[in-house]
């Protein structure tokens, strides 16, 4: 028997009247408009598609219902009038919080007056019709509003389903492919709830002549008539309902063959509908999608069997979907998109591994390394070793951890290879593993080489255009768009599309019809003016900046009215920005613009914008030395996609930059004879470029550039090289045309050393670009916080025990202070006292939060947002930000509580002998490592009578390890310990900085001896001024300068390298 709510709350009749008024064929849907109809309080639906939209303005149409929003001029005479007349109001578009103004309404504040209902709305008592209906509806896909919001409505969720949007998309394909088919099966549809309607209708007239007799039942001539006819009418309507229902089972077979197909097409839209939790501006609306659904069932091939049909039909609409997403995605997106786009796809097959999948994105979590194998090899990293004996629990890879005992040789080999990815796994896994589970070893080992894996995997299941974005074609997306569709620009820092869409209105003849606006403060009823005009006279309006004006935006009416000129086109531009209005996101085709960031992408763009007559006619310096600051300009560029290695901050380098030192270079070149370097070094790199600049670490990359390219050699040697690789030099002096050639020949894809990296500047690159991909991907696969239910709940619960029986004790403040005794007030034991209450807050924090999480979990107390963070953190492996706010750190969830651990030793060491500090500091076990040395500084000008002012500090790398150290420094200040070399390694023997190996993304310290000095006269040579930071995000986190001797380098190659110090790393 069916138990549903459909079953008893609904009748057959009329959901084909809703389904056929827009409602989704589901039964979650079916159930929503039960709630709907049936709730005592005004229905709240969470609409992100229109669904709910279309349904009820279809469902009320009879009514005469109207639709508003909160930012319409008319609106509350609009629900005024509703209230009165008994109209239904249906309000569009709310937000996370409601209009005060309907606050009466949802509370139902009706009063009786005599015999007339009145309720008090905009500061008046307004008549009350008792026919009065009022609907809510939110494009916001998961809105988060107050309790008292949800008291007085009835929240519904209209996001559409996957069972409802197959059976929509499959209507759609069979009344293009088969109409006549589509056609029987509407009008059995309608056979179908008409006889049953009549069925119905015959009872309820049974019914009601029993009810209204007023004779004896027996005696009743009428209902004795009645009796008959419904008998004969009962068994015809029966007989046909029969044989409808077996001609619709027919039809349904023979439509059957079409499923895959919207299937396909079903899966690629939840694909694409996951894209906003990644950016508030990937929004994507039903009704553009089925537009696209049904563009690809025309344009794709035809003829063929069924089977071939289909074929034909998935591969042209996939590859559509790809093309037309990629535009509207960042770069660092697209291949994110192929393969969410493959992995859903293979899921829905069966063909994917939900355990090896969710292995890949989030990689191997180990707590507690006392439990965990040993790593029988000595080349291994302990967090690839982690990766390995996680994947070593997987049903497939049981036997991992002993193939690396038996062939480690074999692994080193695979795991140092340039491309580990193109050589054979070693021994039998090699023949066990199919192709995705290759690229979990290579996960484990080789992170950075994960990327490549991925786009091979892609190429080999869908194809190579799936890793080949599209090149954007403004033109296309123009002749794609009508006058009811926006063009959005989606921005990055340094680029204006301005130029390019002036371009295009003058290729389409639209240029004296071009109107543009900044938007900004005060502009927006000059923009209305606008948009009048240009629907009315049929011309292009183009408002940038939008971001500066989202709620102006919003408010805009109008744009769907059919009185508008067709060749009508609204161009609009905006930073991502989650305040933007999702009605306009979702009826907008958008467009990210980037700039290059290769250095041979930039240098051709700047040459190509360059005046031929100018250049050509200019002297052969000023050509020289252009071609240095444009090298400088691009170098620049290029080397933020290092991140951290490359800028402490982000800066948004851009041509008006280089346009500036082009004038500079022209004009001073022209006033003087000889070239003022000095001047022009300090314009360019100070002044010009330095503008940008907001880390004084940062302007020293830029000095170290410009001192190398711009200088008396760059003129003098003929094809100076301005890299260590050679293609990268000052081409032989010609035409611009000769300079443009030189620069087509330059490597496509320029290594790290082209800008001055090491090539482990890439590798730490690469690796850092897939586990950002990996950690997207597994936002986008787990379900949220909290209520997931299931393996979820039992793997959030389960960490979270462990956890808390792991965690170490709070440090006894009090026992510590008796210790320490009178010196309590020196600087050292403040120190100490400082961090153990930081530490003890942490522990007290965590073990709370922990224990308050399983609670939720077990649903003793109510998951608060603050608990829902934490349990969507732990799932993912990251590190609850509150606990990073008392520990700062860019660790994995595992990482980052060894560490803990590991510091509550640290520090419990240290208080039971808190008089003096430790043989060996463990400076990243501190929060306050700057208070430290403060600390350690104020010691010795306190000893030795110093002012402070006058101390600066010594360094001295010591030569020994860790276990050669029994007692702190006999000649003061302090041995430090687990600081990482970022960007070269350090020559033990010697005493200096130099290149690191192949794959030594970082180099381990040997204790480093931090003496306080007197800094009077104190000269160095050939030392590089080395920072530390806490953690590899550097801005910020700076600690202390550490001098290093630089070796056979000068100082500035390390400070193009970006070698750092760190406390702490990311793993």
């Amino acid at each position: 028997m069916d138990l549903s709510m459909k079953y008893f709350l609904l009748d057959d009749a009329t959901l084909r009247d809703w389904n056929y008024m827009g409602l989704p064929d589901d039964n979650f849907s079916a159930e929503n408009g039960i709630i709907v109809v049936r709730a005592t309080r005004w229905p709240l639906a969470v609409d992100p598609q229109g669904q709910a939209l279309i349904w009820i303005s279809h469902l009320e149409e009879k009514n005469e219902i109207e639709i508003v929003d909160f930012g319409q001029p008319n609106y509350l005479k609009v629900m005024e009038t509703g209230l009165t007349e008994g109209k239904p109001i249906l309000v569009q578009n709310v937000g996370e919080v409601l209009d005060p103004s309907i606050a009466p309404i949802l509370d139902k504040a009706i009063v009786k007056i005599g015999t007339a209902l009145v309720i008090k709305f905009n500061e008046k008592m307004v008549p009350y019709n008792q026919n009065f209906r009022m609907y809510l509806t939110t494009k916001l896909g998961n809105p988060v509003y107050t309790p008292e919001t949800l008291t007085k409505t009835t929240m519904v969720n209209f996001a559409v389903k996957e069972q409802g949007l197959t059976s929509q998309l499959l209507g759609i394909v069979v009344r293009k492919e088969r109409p006549q088919l589509e056609l029987m099966k509407d009008n059995l549809v309608m056979t179908i709830a008409n006889n049953k309607k009549v069925l119905m209708d015959l009872e309820n007239d049974l019914l009601r002549i029993m009810y209204e007799s007023q004779v004896p039942l027996l005696e009743n001539e009428e209902l004795f008539v009645t009796l008959q006819t419904s008998q004969r009418t009962s068994l015809e309507v029966k007989e046909a309902l029969i044989t409808s229902q077996v001609t619709e089972k027919e039809i349904d077979t023979a439509r059957q063959g079409y499923v895959p197909v919207a299937v396909r097409a079903s899966v690629l839209f939840f694909a694409l509908n996951d894209l906003s939790r990644i950016d508030p501006m990937y929004q994507f609306s039903l009704d553009a999608y089925i537009d696209l659904f049904t563009y690809s069932i025309d344009r794709s091939p035809k003829g063929g069997e069924l089977e071939d049909r289909i074929n034909n039909l998935n591969e042209f609409h996939t590859f559509s979907v790809y093309k037309n997403t990629c535009r509207a995605l960042f770069e660092r997106h697209k291949l994110l998109l192929s393969f969410h786009m493959v992995s859903r796809i293979l899921f829905q097959m069966g063909k994917m591994n939900m355990n090896e999948y969710l292995f890949l994105l989030k990689g191997g979590i180990v707590l507690d390394r006392s439990e965990q194998p040993d790593n029988p090899t000595n080349w291994l990293p302990e967090d690839c070793w982690d990766n390995i004996t996680e994947l070593d629990k997987i049903p497939g890879f049981h036997g991992v951890i002993d193939a690396f005992e038996t062939f480690s040789k074999e692994w080193k080999e695979w795991y140092l290879h340039p491309e580990p990815e193109s050589q054979p796994l070693v021994g039998e896994w090699n023949e066990i593993c199919n192709e995705f589970q290759r690229i979990l070893f290579v996960r484990s080992l080789r992170a950075d080489r994960v990327s490549a894996c991925v786009s091979a995997f892609i190429v080999n299941t869908l194809g190579p255009r799936y890793v080949e974005p599209p090149v954007l074609d403004i033109k296309a997306a123009w002749e794609e768009s009508t006058w009811k569709t926006s063009l959005l620009f989606v921005l990055s820092p340094g680029v204006d599309p301005t130029a390019a869409l002036i371009q295009l209105a003058q290729d389409v003849k639209m240029f004296d019809k071009f109107q543009s606006l900044s938007l900004g403060q005060g502009q927006a009823p000059t923009a209305a003016r606008m948009l009048i005009s240009g629907m009315r006279d049929g011309g292009w309006v183009y408002l940038a900046n939008c971001h500066l004006a989202c709620e102006w935006l919003g408010s805009i009416r109008g744009l769907d009215n059919p009185k508008i000129h067709p060749r009508f086109r609204l161009w609009l531009s905006s930073m991502p920005d989650d305040k933007f209005p999702l009605s306009v996101l979702q009826r907008s085709i958008k467009m990210t613009t980037e700039p290059p960031q290769g250095l041979k992408g930039n240098l051709v763009r700047i040459f190509s914008n360059l005046n031929e007559d100018k250049f050509d006619e200019a002297t052969p310096k000023y050509r020289r030395l252009l071609f240095c600051v444009s090298f400088f300009h691009c170098s620049l560029i290029a080397r933020k996609r290092f991140r951290q290695l490359g800028y402490n901050a982000v800066y948004s380098f851009n041509d008006s930059d280089f346009d500036v030192s082009d004038n500079l270079l022209a004009n001073y070149l022209e006033e003087y004879e000889e070239v003022p370097w000095d001047a022009l070094r300090y314009l360019f790199a100070i002044i010009n470029y330095g503008g940008h600049i907001t880390d004084d670490w940062d302007k020293r990359v830029l000095i170290a550039y410009i001192n190398q390219f711009f200088c008396e050699e760059a003129l003098e040697t003929p094809f100076y090289r301005l890299s260590s690789i050679p293609s990268y030099h000052i081409p032989r002096d010609g035409s611009l045309e000769s300079y443009r050639d030189f620069l087509d020949l330059l490597p496509p894809y320029e290594r790290a050393e082209s800008v001055g990296q090491h090539a482990s500047a890439d590798v730490a690159t690469q690796a850092q670009d897939a586990l950002i991909m990996c950690s997207t991907l597994f936002a986008l696969a787990s379900t949220g916080g909290g209520g997931g239910g299931g393996g979820e709940d039992q793997k959030v619960d389960e960490l979270a025990a462990e956890m808390i029986v792991k965690l170490p004790s709070k440090i006894d403040v009090e026992t510590t202070e008796r210790m320490m005794g009178p010196e309590i007030v020196m600087p050292m034991c403040v120190s100490l006292l400082q961090e153990i209450g930081y530490y003890n807050v942490l522990i007290s924090g965590i073990t709370s939060g922990l224990k308050e999480l399983r609670r939720a979990i077990e649903g003793l107390v109510v998951m608060s947002e603050m608990l829902e963070i934490m349990y969507t953190c732990i799932f993912e492996g990251r590190v609850p930000t509150f606990w990073q706010k008392a520990r700062p750190s860019m660790k994995p969830l595992g990482a980052w509580c060894r560490e803990l651990f590991l510091r509550g030793g640290h520090l419990g060491a240290w208080a039971n002998a808190p008089r003096s500090p430790p043989t060996l500091c463990w400076l990243p076990s501190l929060v306050a490592p700057t208070g430290f040395l403060t600390a350690v500084m104020q010691t010795t000008a306190r000893g030795e009578g110093w002012p402070i002012d006058t101390l600066c500090w010594e360094f001295t790398v010591m030569p020994l390890e860790e276990t050669s150290f029994v007692r702190p420094p006999r000649d003061g200040g302090v041995y430090i310990r687990g600081l990482y070399l970022e960007g070269a390694s350090w020559n033990k023997k010697e005493g200096y900085l130099q290149e690191p190996l192949p794959m030594q993304l970082v180099f381990p310290v040997t204790p480093i001896h931090f003496k306080p000095i007197r800094a009077t006269g104190r000269k160095l040579r050939n030392r590089y001024v080395c920072p530390c930071y806490y953690y590899p995000k550097r801005m910020g986190a700076f600690v202390v300068a550490v001098d290093l001797h630089s070796g056979k380098e000068i100082p500035d190659f390390w400070v193009k390298r970006g070698t750092a110090l760190l406390c702490t790393l990311a793993t």
